[in-house]
Order: C-alpha cells, then structure tokens, then sequence
C-alpha cells in the first residue's frame, strides 16, 4: 500500500520501489482498499530485498518494526522508519479485516503526505 499510495502522491518526485523480507503475493484485502481511493496496485510485485542489495537510495523507509530491526544498511540513504501494524496478522471476519486495511491505509497516507510532501 505505501509503494502505492507514495507513486499515487508523488510519483513526479519520487521514484518508488518496495520490497519485503520475505516476498509474498500482493494481500486482496490491500488491493480492494487502495481501489476504493482509486489507486489500483494490481500489478505491484512482493519483491524481495535481496533484488536491491547494490542499490543506493536517497531514502529507505520501513513500515514496520520488524523490518526495521531486519533492514540491511544501504549506503548513501537516510533510513526513515514509522511502524505501522501489519492487517494481514489481524484475524477478525472479512469485514473487520477490511477495517483495518482501511484504517492502516489511513495511517500510510498521513504519514507519506506529512513525510513527503515538500
């Protein structure tokens, strides 16, 4: 969702790339709540960040404290991290889990208008 959401916002200013620990198919839940914004993330890959280990980036964001602990050093970058509750983990009927893929969506938003925005 933040590759997503970041491209959607400021994808004239930044060029995004994303990548997990441990890549995995994109969640549907994620997909259906970044539609009903009108950012469709259908075509994002999971990648993993193994695939960018001789990158240098400007920026590395992690979005989870997981990662943040787990995240290798890229040389050259500010490492900016915000930890964010994973929805995939939360366990509640399909319409709490939409909730809260909403309510971190929500989050991911602020955070990335509030972060990126200059």
């Amino acid at each position: 969702m933040a590759e997503g959401l970041l491209r959607s916002l400021y994808g004239d200013s930044y060029l995004v790339d994303s990548a997990g620990l441990v890549p995995t198919s994109i969640n549907p839940y994620a997909i259906k709540v970044m539609k009903e914004i009108g950012i469709d993330i259908t075509n994002q890959s999971s990648k993993s960040i193994e695939n960018f280990r001789d990158e240098k980036f400007d920026y590395v964001v992690t979005v989870c404290d997981h990662a943040k602990e787990a995240c290798p050093f890229f040389p050259g970058n500010k490492l900016i991290h915000k930890g964010f509750e994973d929805p995939s983990t939360f366990k509640d009927g399909e319409e709490e889990k939409i909730k809260s893929f909403r309510k971190i969506r929500d989050e991911i938003k602020d955070f990335i208008q509030i972060y990126f925005s200059n």
